[in-house]
């Protein structure tokens, strides 16, 4: 096997980097991966993201489909936002 040499490699993201990126909180993260509805991978005890697939997954609505989504947009319209 050759050594990758390409300086292009996506680096993994953690529960904290990837919540920070979002601008979101980390018991959000939790809640998705309780669901199953974000993209992530189990290494060991460990979650782990790639930015480009949890984007993708967000520009498809794929945080829309989820309860936490769906309050908050309910918060915001009983607010008058």
């Amino acid at each position: 096997m050759q050594p990758v040499t390409s300086l292009n490699i996506e680096p993994w993201y953690s529960v904290g980097e990837i919540a920070e990126h979002l601008g979101i909180s980390k018991e959000t993260i939790y809640r998705w991966l309780d669901r199953k509805i974000i993209p992530a991978h189990r290494m060991g005890k460990l979650w782990r993201f790639k930015a480009t697939e949890v984007d993708n997954w967000i520009t498809k609505g794929g945080a829309e489909d989820s309860p936490t989504a769906s309050k908050v947009k309910s918060k915001s319209r009983k607010k008058g936002n």
